[in-house]
């Protein structure tokens, strides 16, 4: 009688414990079984990353295999920002010029990137838990493509047959170059949509690695940050600023490196 009783309660317990689970793990609040490990296959992440030298907007697909690793593809945009680019404005009261953006002095070029790639995420321990938060390091790498937007700015025009001058916008030209280079003949920076159909196409590689911090690495919604280093490399110099003698301290280069830091929200599926 009394086994008979013991057996009936612990199938009936056993039932409601069955029940409970199934209802939390639809519920999306059990996403971690100690025997299986993790239940997700799929992420999807935005990623918004500042860097020293530019800015990047993303997006990172990505195939969860164990949860100690996942493998994923990424896709993003930005730009890239020389290393002596200085914004300035020329300071003149509204109705004199005040009107004006903020120009760089010396920059020909926006050096627009987009980038694509593969990479791997791998949390440092099973658990992989520091006060809640999941640790990971990410490398990633793919192709580069540099787009060069000629830049544009407003500058005083003296012709030798009218006795008032005026501004105009102008891009850089060896024949231009006294204005071009002249504090004193710039108003500011035209819109950056000027010259959109004038851009130029330079091909390159980039690599980057970065310690990655998920704030419930076991939750559907994703919210990390990143914290690494990045570098971009094409086949010829970037022209983003202008190499004459009138401005013989600036110099392109054929790489850049950035710290960054990234911030990725998502999903998993």
């Amino acid at each position: 009688m009394h086994s008979r009783f013991f057996l009936i309660l612990s199938i009936s317990a056993f039932a409601v414990l069955s029940l409970k689970a199934q209802r939390t793990l639809l519920l999306g609040q059990n996403n971690y079984d100690q025997q299986k490990g993790f239940i997700y296959n799929k992420e999807f992440t935005t990623d918004f990353r500042i860097q020293n030298n530019g800015y990047a907007l993303g997006m990172q697909w990505g195939t969860i295999h164990t949860y100690k690793r996942t493998s994923f593809y990424y896709a993003g945009m930005g730009e890239l920002k020389h290393p002596q680019e200085v914004r300035q404005n020329r300071g003149l009261p509204f109705g004199a010029g005040g009107g004006f953006r903020g120009y760089t002095f010396g920059k020909q070029n926006n050096l627009i990137v987009l980038r694509g790639g593969v990479g791997n995420k791998r949390y440092l321990s099973e658990k992989g838990r520091i006060k809640g938060v999941a640790v990971a390091v990410t490398y990633e790498g793919g192709p580069t493509i540099g787009i060069l937007k000629p830049y544009y700015l407003y500058l005083r025009v003296q012709p030798e047959d009218f006795l008032q001058s005026y501004f105009r916008s102008e891009k850089y030209s060896p024949e231009n170059a006294d204005r071009f280079l002249s504090f004193e003949k710039i108003f500011g920076a035209d819109s950056f949509f000027k010259g959109i159909t004038e851009i130029g196409v330079r091909p390159g590689m980039h690599a980057k690695t970065a310690l990655h911090f998920d704030w419930g690495a076991m939750d559907e919604f994703i919210k990390a940050l990143e914290l690494g280093i990045m570098a971009d490399a094409f086949f010829t110099k970037m022209p983003i600023l202008v190499e004459s003698p009138q401005a013989p301290e600036f110099q392109n280069h054929l790489a850049f490196i950035n710290l960054f830091l990234t911030l990725q929200f998502g999903k998993r599926s």
